[in-house]
């Protein structure tokens, strides 16, 4: 098993390498020059541009700039902002609890309905309740983000006003975080109505950023199921008598997992990547839209900090899915 990690850690190297190659280079592609950005109204002389330039290395080569970021990568410094000059990552590490909190909660809807959902619908195959499941799948596949995230603003919060439009909590409620995940704060901050205004500002986003895993993961489940109830086993399970609940639930599902929970673990890098636009849409304060408004600012430092720890995060994710699946299948770690 230890081969099989450190394996799986030497792939994780160059990629890292190859990433944040491409974040260098393609965030260098943006239009707009940081160093205007900078100056606002004020009308800079060739001189000031030049020295501030050189104050912020932009003056030199590309490679050597590259470099230099990479080292410092290395030792754990990805710099500071260009506009408000704090380190990208303490910005991060304020700003991330917001964002996994979302994430938590949005992987928690997708896997205990996608789940279930695939499951009934491999059961039902061919009828019009497998139709029916798969159907709602694909369209909620197929809905962008930002149109799916307006209609239930729309009806949620502006006609049926159930859940807020955005925010994390109830501007009545203020305490200092001691965890940065606002449902823990708020619990422990003992002040009566603050849990269930966190839990309804969390609602919508996370039912947002739910659909698209939610239908993936169903879809797979289905199509795992499928496979695993033509096998031999579960024929002869039920031959011996079974009930159907512990021919499915303990013979089937088992070995159907083990694609499902490598879906799951890829859905964590579409759930980091949509909320960036599910932040932006209910103005939540995670990472997303930290990196929407740095790109905005050409914050260069901000989205190549950004870009890296977000990319890292995924990659750390993809190795546990993989010790994972190496564990339920031994056969993989060979």
């Amino acid at each position: 098993m230890f081969g099989f990690l450190l394996r799986r850690i030497a792939v994780l190297i160059p990629t890292f390498i190859g990433v944040s190659i491409i974040a260098f280079s393609f965030i260098r592609l943006l239009p707009g020059d940081p160093v205007a950005l900078l100056s606002g109204e004020r009308v800079m002389s060739p001189e000031q541009h030049a020295a501030v330039s050189h104050q912020l290395g932009l003056d030199r080569p590309i490679v050597i700039q590259y470099l230099d970021y990479l080292w410092g990568v290395m030792r754990g410094d990805f710099g500071a902002s260009i506009v408000s000059k704090t380190p990208i990552m303490t910005q991060f590490l304020d700003l991330f609890p917001a964002t996994v909190e979302l994430s938590f909660c949005a992987i928690i809807i997708a896997v205990a309905l996608g789940i279930p959902a695939g499951v009934i619908a491999a059961i039902k195959r061919g009828t019009i309740i497998d139709q029916g499941m798969m159907g709602v799948a694909l369209v909620g596949y197929s809905m962008p983000i930002f149109w799916w995230g307006l209609l239930l603003i729309i009806l949620f919060s502006g006609i049926l006003q159930w859940f807020p439009v955005s925010g994390r909590i109830s501007l009545m409620f203020f305490f200092e975080p001691v965890t940065g995940f606002m449902l823990i704060d708020s619990l422990l901050s003992d002040q009566k109505g603050a849990f269930l205004s966190a839990l309804s500002h969390l609602a919508l986003p996370s039912i947002v950023l739910a659909t698209i895993p939610l239908a993936v993961i169903a879809r797979q489940t289905r199509s795992a199921m499928l496979e695993v109830l033509s096998e031999d086993y579960v024929r002869t399970a039920r031959a011996k008598g079974l009930s159907p609940f512990r021919v499915v639930g303990l013979h089937a599902l088992r070995n159907a997992m083990i694609p499902v929970i490598t879906t799951i673990g890829l859905q964590v890098g579409v759930m980091l990547a949509g909320a960036i636009l599910t932040e932006t849409i209910f103005s939540w304060p995670g990472i997303g839209k930290w990196m929407v408004d740095s790109v905005f600012r050409r914050d260069y430092p901000v989205i190549q900090g950004g870009l890296l720890l977000i990319a890292g995060i995924i990659m750390i994710v993809n190795l546990i899915v993989d010790l994972l699946y190496g564990l339920i299948n031994p056969r993989i770690r060979h």
